[in-house]
């Protein structure tokens, strides 16, 4: 696992230790960030169950100026913190052990918002429709935010929720599903 493009292009990502994460692999990491946008302008990024952090540091290595990070296993966050150290990233990031549900609360708490969120659940685990209300309802996501949301590709996620609308639907080899949303935009040629 690496990062795929930006200031830390090629530098290595150490994984979770064990089987209860799945990486998302370099070749869709590639691909979902050339429909993001393959580079950012600045932008506060959140990453909710962050396993290694892979996501959130590609948007980092592409441009976005911080990004929070949470996970509620331990493994997961020993993880975030030694890929986050190797990379020399301390002072743009927020490393957070907590349920992803807690994790919103406290962030609409703090008056945080998001330029660009990260929804990488373990597959079934997790219901899309009730997290994505709570982001829509706490008012996380920023006015042309982007909502990233990989889940397992038999899975169907709502074309809207409130004021968010797919604007990119895409499988990966049959398993993968993802859902991209974005704030206050109609359905583009999903």
């Amino acid at each position: 696992m690496r990062v795929v493009a930006g200031i830390h292009k090629g530098r290595q990502l150490k994984a979770v230790p064990g089987s209860n994460t799945r990486p998302t692999t370099d070749k869709v990491k590639e691909a979902v960030f050339q429909m993001l946008g393959p580079f950012f302008e600045g932008g506060i990024a959140l990453d909710l169950f962050a396993g290694s952090g892979s996501l959130g540091v590609e948007a980092l290595s592409r441009g976005i100026d911080s990004c929070v990070f949470v996970d509620k296993h331990p493994k997961a966050i020993q993880t975030i913190r030694e890929n986050i150290t190797t990379l020399k990233l301390e002072g743009q990031v927020e490393i957070f052990r907590a349920d992803a549900f807690r994790a919103l609360s406290a962030a609409a708490k703090r008056g945080l918002t998001f330029d660009l969120i990260f929804i990488d659940p373990p597959y079934g685990k997790i219901n899309y429709l009730e997290i994505l209300e709570i982001i829509v309802k706490e008012k996380l996501v920023n006015d042309d935010g982007i909502i990233y949301c990989e889940h397992d590709a038999k899975e169907n996620l709502l074309d809207t929720v409130a004021d968010l609308s797919v604007v990119k639907r895409v499988h990966y080899g049959g398993t993968i599903g993802i859902t991209i949303y974005k704030k206050g935009q109609s359905i583009e040629g999903c």
